[in-house]
């Protein structure tokens, strides 16, 4: 299950459980209460056998003399309870018969105790409704996102055939009138095109782990230099000296090329791209229009420019969580972007 639908699953979840446990729990206080009431009358019941049949195990009974403030047949709650009843032979006098509050504790505990377990058993029904109706919900989601990733999927592989023709024409082309700025920019522009290629098909499918040991030096010198092409007027510049990494290469090289891409994308006329090593850290700062919300440009098709679909970074942070590789955006509007990659888990 992958990481949207598991989120898709757990919130369906949640909201369908959630909504029976209030339910249940309204339920069970209302009977809790009515319970309560009912623990009250047998209490009376109890009481009026005792005065009328002398029977009166649990009970106590007190002889008092009658006034206007006792009136007979009620249940009085002060501490212990107690009422008042006729006494037939004597008119001066009321019985008063006395339950304990510890018995009625004792019952109500008892009743808290059967209230409790049955909550339990109904929330464990409930969770598993939950459960189903999740999986339920979730079903026809997967299919229709199984069916637009195989067409993205085939897509993609489609554009292998017209790419891999379009190089090998320039190639030829390049043989036969030599070197030419206009062949240089199509194939910038075909880099282009396989680079989003490389992104969808990050974004589609599981993340390569296998690690390599590779210089980061010539990495990003060779990611320069094509950005350097693509974006002329943009200054970029690296001050890396002998870092070595073992990691997966072609992941960090999506990384890199997202990072680079965007600093020349979204910089300043005339602007400038740095990237140096600090204590394990890289960092890539450009001096661009800035980013308003730092903490949204990882969500997927978060943008807050016209340009792109908005799930660049959002691969960069799913390849940094794979990787290993903490990441971190520090941005001021209009004065530019500095983004920080930890290299202390791959760095040798």
């Amino acid at each position: 299950m992958k990481t949207y639908e598991l989120e898709s699953f757990l919130k369906s979840f949640l909201i369908f459980f959630i909504l029976l446990e209030v339910l249940l729990a309204i339920n069970f206080w209302h009977e809790y209460g009515v319970k309560k009431l009912e623990i009250e009358e047998k209490i009376q019941v109890e009481m009026k056998l005792c005065a009328y049949t002398i029977q009166c195990e649990g009970l106590t009974t007190d002889f008092v003399d009658r006034d206007k403030d006792k009136e007979e047949n009620i249940l009085y709650k002060s501490g212990d309870f107690y009422s008042y009843f006729k006494v037939p032979t004597a008119e001066k006098y009321l019985m008063k018969v006395v339950y304990p509050y510890s018995a009625y504790q004792k019952r109500v505990i008892a009743l808290e105790s059967k209230i409790k377990y049955k909550f339990l058993l109904y929330s464990l029904f409930a969770f598993l409704v939950s459960f189903l109706f999740a999986v339920y919900a979730l079903t026809p989601l997967r299919k229709a996102l199984r069916l637009n990733e195989e067409f993205v999927k085939d897509i993609l592989h489609d554009f292998n055939t017209p790419i891999s023709s379009m190089k090998i024409n320039l190639s030829l082309f390049r043989r036969e009138i030599g070197e030419s700025e206009k062949i240089n920019r199509l194939e910038n522009n075909i880099e282009s095109i396989l680079g989003l290629q490389h992104n969808l098909q990050a974004f589609l499918k599981d993340i390569p782990t296998q690690a390599e040991t590779f210089s980061l030096d010539a990495l990003v010198e060779n990611r320069m230099t094509y950005f350097k092409t693509l974006y002329p007027d943009i200054a970029y510049s690296s001050k890396l000296e002998g870092v070595t990494l073992e990691t997966n290469k072609d992941a960090l090289t999506r990384i890199i090329d997202n990072l680079l891409s965007n600093a020349g994308k979204y910089n300043k006329a005339k602007g400038k791209v740095t990237v140096f090593m600090q204590d394990s850290r890289l960092t890539i700062a450009d001096t661009g229009k800035g980013i308003k919300n730092p903490a949204k440009v990882f969500k997927r098709y978060y943008k807050e420019q016209d340009r792109g679909i908005g799930i660049g970074l959002h691969i960069v942070k799913k390849l940094c969580d794979e990787l290993h590789i903490p990441i971190e955006i520090k941005s001021n509007l209009q004065k530019g972007t500095t983004i920080f990659l930890d290299f202390s888990n791959v760095v040798i």
